[in-house]
C-alpha cells in the first residue's frame, strides 16, 4: 500500500494579533468587536483582495493569512498597519486597537483549507515578539524582498523562539526609515492609499525596538503595553511640578517653570515632547509614572517639585525610565530668581545629555541667550498665563494686564509682547463684548510688531494666524512654518496649520496636520478638538464632525460657530433628533452676544477667518447643511453670496469695496449734519446701547433687505453704512449688497461706532443697562 504523502507548497505567512484582546473585551466588549468588524471591513479585507491574500484561519484575537508572494504579504501588512495607525490617534488610550504582525515565508503543510507546519508556526512567533504596530520578517521573507521593497529593513539579530530548534534571523520594517524621508519613496506609499501626510505621522509614531534584553516586569511599562507606539527619537512627559513654597499661592509659579521646561524642550529637533495640555491633566492626582508613559506614548518622565521662598528658588527634578521603571537620576537644583533661567537650562541640559539629545547649532544657540534680565517680568508674566490659559472673558483681560506689567518692567521682553498679541488675538476672536473685540484688534497689529523685532515661535505662530484673516495665505503658511521649525513640538503650531489648510481647501491634509497635533497632545485641547472636526466637515465625513463636535460642546464650547456646524451636519445627514435644542442654544447665547439669532445667510460672514478668500465650497457646504436643518435664511436673501462679494477687496487686512466712497470720521459727522442718511448694519441689540444720532438700524444678519434698504433711501439717493469697526466687515457687506441692489451714492464708514465714540462725538442710547 502507498504511504499517504502530505502536499506542501511554498507560501508567505502573515501572523496578526490584536494587542491586548482579553483587556479591551473585559473592558468593553461590544465596543471593541464593533471596533474589529470596522477594521476587517474598511481596512484588512479590501487590502486582502488588493493584494491576493487569503485567511487561512480567523481567531478571536487574530488571524493567520497566505499569500503567494512575500512582496504582497509585506505591502499588505505594511499599509495595513499605517491605515490603523491614522484611525489610532485621538482614540482614547483604554480602547485603542493595535495588531502585532509577523511574516515568514516557508515551507508548509497543507491540510484542507488549513496551512500547518514550521512555515507557519515561526510567523506566529514573530508576531508574537513583534512590538504593537510594528512588523517583523524572518530572514527567509528579507532574501526575497531585496530590491523589491523601499522600505528600510533592520537586521536585530537571530532570536530563539518558541518550539523552533533553529534560531531565526528578524528583521524589523521602519515605517519611517533611517534617514528620515529621504530614505523611501512617497510614492509607493500612495500606490497603498497612503496620503504623503501620513508619513510624517510614522515619523514620530514609529514603534520602538524593545526586543533585546526585553523584560517582564509587572511593575514596568512595556512598549507593548503602551497605548501608543513609541516614537524613534527619545520620548518624554514632564509632569506638572509640585508647588512645595510655604504660599500657596506660588502655584502659578510651579506651573510656569513646568510650562517653560516643556516650550524649551520642544525646541529642540532630537527629542519628542507632550505637550502641556495633555501632562496637565494629572496635576493633583496619584498617577504612577508607568501609567503616564502607557497613556501619552512616551519612554521618559521627569517630575518634581518647586520651592520657592523670597527670592531663593529650589527645583528638585527626577527622571525616570518609564519602560523599566528604574530612576536614571534625581538632583536639586538651587538659585535666586535672578538666575532662574540658568536653572531651568541646567535640568534641560541633564535631560539632553542623559537622553542622548543631539543639539543643532541654532539650537545650542537659541539656549544660551535668556528671555529677560528682570525676574520680576518673568514672574509677572508667568501670571498672565496662569490666567489666559483659563480660555474665559475675565482670563483674557486679567492676563492683557499681567502682560502690560511684564512689558513695563521690561520694555524689550519679545515674549511679553508674543504673550499679549496673544491674548489681543484671543479676545479678538472670542469675546462677546464688541468693543473689547474691536480695541483687542487694534492692540494686536502694534504689540506683534514689537514681537516680531525679535521673534519667539508664539509670534510667529499669532502672526501667521492674522495673516490668514487678513486672506494672505502664503504669508501665513511661510510664518506657521517659521514656527514649526523653531518649535518642532509645539501641537499648536499643526492646529495652526491646519487652519490655514482648511481656509485653502485641504482639508484632508488638515485633518493630518491635527492628527500629528494629537500625537504631541493625546489629551486634546478644544481648539484642536475645534479644527479636528471643522476638517472632516469641510470634507464631507459628517459623521465624525458630529462625534467630534459634540466632543467639543462637551468640553463646554462658547463659540456660536461650533454650534452653527455642528447643525450644519445634522441638516446634511438629515437627522432631526436634538436639532431643535442645540439651535435654540445657539440663539440663547446669540442674543446675549451678538444680538441677532441663527440664518443661513450669517454663515457666509466671519466664522473661521477671512471669508473673502476662505474655500468657498465650504460657504456652500454649511449654508447647504443649515437649509437642510429649517434654519432661516436672513434678510437679503435675493442675493447669492457671489452676487455681493465681488465688489470687496481684501489688502493686508484692509477692507474696500468698488464703487463707494471711503470716508473718515470727521467727513461722517459732515454728512451725518448735511442728513446723510446713516445705516447702522450691527444687531439691534448693540444698536441699542448707543449709536450715531439719527441713524437707522437695519442689521446685516436680520434686518438689511432690498425692500428696508428702499425705506430709508432711494436708489439715487446718497446713504451711508456703519459697523462696529474696520475690523468688522459687516459694514463692508452691507455696501457691496447695496451695489448689486442698483444703488450708487454709498458711503464706506469703516471706522464706525467706534472711531465716533474715540472722538467723543454725541450718541444716542437706547437702553440703558
Amino acid at each position: 500500500m502507498e504511504a499517504f504523502r502530505a502536499e506542501r507548497r511554498l507560501v508567505a505567512v502573515l501572523a496578526v494579533d490584536i494587542v491586548g484582546y482579553s483587556r479591551l473585551i473585559e473592558a468593553d466588549e461590544a465596543r471593541t468587536l464593533s471596533a474589529i468588524k470596522a477594521w476587517r471591513s474598511e481596512i484588512f479585507d479590501p487590502l486582502m483582495k488588493e493584494y491576493h491574500g487569503r485567511i487561512v484561519k480567523l481567531m478571536g484575537d487574530g488571524a493567520i493569512v497566505e499569500f503567494g508572494s512575500v512582496v504582497d504579504a509585506v505591502s499588505c501588512a505594511v499599509a495595513s498597519q499605517i491605515r490603523n495607525a491614522s484611525r489610532q490617534v485621538g482614540v482614547a488610550p483604554q480602547h485603542g486597537l493595535l495588531f502585532r504582525m509577523g511574516i515568514n515565508l516557508g515551507d508548509v503543510v497543507v491540510d484542507g483549507d488549513d496551512l500547518l507546519g514550521d512555515g507557519v508556526n515561526v510567523a506566529a512567533r514573530l508576531e508574537q515578539i513583534c512590538e504593537p504596530g510594528g512588523l517583523f520578517v524572518s530572514g527567509t521573507a528579507f532574501d526575497h524582498l531585496q530590491g523589491n521593497f523601499e522600505l528600510p529593513l533592520e537586521f536585530i539579530g537571530e532570536q530563539h523562539v518558541k518550539n523552533i530548534m533553529r534560531p531565526v534571523r528578524v528583521y524589523r520594517v521602519r515605517f519611517e526609515g533611517s534617514k528620515r524621508l529621504s530614505r523611501f519613496n512617497v510614492e509607493s506609499l500612495r500606490r497603498w492609499g497612503i496620503p504623503a501626510a501620513l508619513v510624517l505621522l510614522l515619523l514620530i509614531g514609529a514603534p520602538a525596538v524593545w526586543l533585546a534584553g526585553r523584560q517582564e516586569s509587572a511593575d514596568a511599562t512595556s512598549a507593548a503595553e503602551t497605548a501608543l507606539p513609541l516614537p524613534e527619537t527619545p520620548s518624554i512627559a514632564v509632569l506638572p511640578f509640585d508647588n512645595l513654597s510655604s504660599d500657596a499661592g506660588q502655584g502659578y509659579f510651579a506651573d510656569g517653570m513646568t510650562d517653560d521646561l516643556i516650550t524649551e524642550l520642544s525646541k529642540l529637533s532630537g527629542i519628542f515632547v507632550i505637550a502641556r495640555n495633555s501632562t496637565f491633566t494629572y496635576k493633583g492626582k496619584p498617577t504612577k509614572v508607568q501609567q503616564v508613559a502607557e497613556e501619552l506614548g512616551v519612554h521618559y518622565v521627569l517630575e518634581g517639585s518647586v520651592r520657592r521662598e523670597g527670592d531663593h528658588v529650589r527645583v528638585n527634578a527626577q527622571l525616570i525610565d518609564a519602560v523599566d521603571g528604574h530612576h536614571l537620576w534625581a538632583e536639586r537644583y538651587d538659585g535666586e530668581m535672578s538666575s532662574v533661567f540658568g536653572l531651568q537650562d541646567r535640568v534641560i541640559k541633564q535631560i539632553v545629555s542623559t537622553l542622548s539629545v543631539k543639539l543643532t547649532s541654532a539650537e545650542q544657540k537659541v539656549a544660551a541667550v535668556p528671555e529677560t534680565t528682570n525676574p520680576q517680568a518673568y514672574d509677572t508674566l508667568l501670571r498672565g498665563w496662569e490666567h489666559l490659559r483659563r480660555d474665559s472673558e475675565t482670563g483674557r483681560i486679567a492676563a492683557t494686564d499681567f502682560f502690560q506689567r511684564a512689558i513695563v518692567l521690561d520694555p524689550n521682553y519679545s515674549r511679553a509682547y508674543a504673550s499679549l498679541a496673544a491674548a489681543n488675538w484671543r479676545t479678538g476672536v472670542s469675546s462677546g463684548d464688541f468693543t473689547r473685540r474691536e480695541n483687542a484688534s487694534r492692540n494686536l497689529t502694534r504689540n506683534l510688531a514689537k514681537a516680531m523685532e525679535n521673534p519667539t515661535p508664539l509670534a510667529y505662530a499669532i502672526s501667521a494666524q492674522v495673516l490668514a484673516q487678513q486672506g494672505r495665505y502664503g504669508d501665513a503658511f511661510a510664518a506657521i512654518d517659521r514656527a514649526m521649525k523653531l518649535a518642532p513640538n509645539d501641537p499648536d503650531n499643526h492646529v495652526s496649520m491646519a487652519r490655514v489648510l482648511n481656509a485653502t481647501g485641504h482639508a484632508a491634509e488638515a485633518e493630518q496636520q491635527v492628527r500629528l497635533a494629537m500625537r504631541f497632545d493625546p489629551h486634546p485641547s478644544l481648539a484642536t478638538l475645534r479644527m479636528l472636526a471643522v476638517s472632516f466637515f469641510s470634507q464631507g465625513k459628517y459623521d465624525e464632525a458630529i462625534d467630534t463636535f459634540e466632543r467639543v460642546i462637551e468640553k463646554r464650547s462658547d463659540r456660536l460657530a461650533d454650534y452653527a456646524t455642528l447643525i450644519s451636519s445634522y441638516g446634511h445627514l438629515g437627522r432631526t433628533d436634538g436639532i431643535q435644542a442645540l439651535i435654540d442654544q445657539y440663539n440663547k447665547w446669540a442674543t446675549v452676544y451678538v444680538g441677532d439669532t441663527l440664518t443661513v445667510q450669517e454663515s457666509a460672514y466671519d466664522w473661521y477667518g477671512s471669508v473673502l478668500n476662505y474655500h468657498r465650497p465650504y460657504i456652500t457646504l454649511m449654508q447647504e447643511g443649515l437649509r437642510k436643518a429649517g434654519v432661516p435664511e436672513g434678510a437679503g436673501t435675493d442675493l447669492a453670496f457671489d452676487d455681493y462679494v465681488k465688489f470687496m477687496t481684501l489688502t493686508k487686512g484692509e477692507l474696500s469695496v468698488d464703487r463707494t466712497i471711503k470716508i473718515d470720521v470727521a467727513e461722517a459727522r459732515a454728512l451725518l449734519a448735511r442728513g446723510v442718511p446713516f445705516i447702522d448694519v450691527r444687531a439691534p441689540l448693540n444698536y441699542d446701547d448707543g449709536h450715531l444720532p439719527k441713524a437707522v438700524n437695519l442689521s446685516l444678519i436680520t434686518g438689511l433687505s432690498k425692500e428696508s434698504l428702499a425705506q430709508v433711501a432711494a436708489k439715487e439717493d446718497e446713504v451711508a453704512f456703519y459697523g462696529q469697526g474696520k475690523h468688522s466687515a459687516y459694514a463692508a457687506y452691507a455696501c457691496a449688497k447695496a451695489i448689486a441692489w442698483g444703488y450708487t451714492r454709498i458711503y464706506y464708514f469703516a471706522g464706525g461706532y467706534m472711531e465716533w465714540t474715540d472722538e467723543g462725538y454725541p450718541l444716542v442710547i437706547e437702553v440703558k443697562r
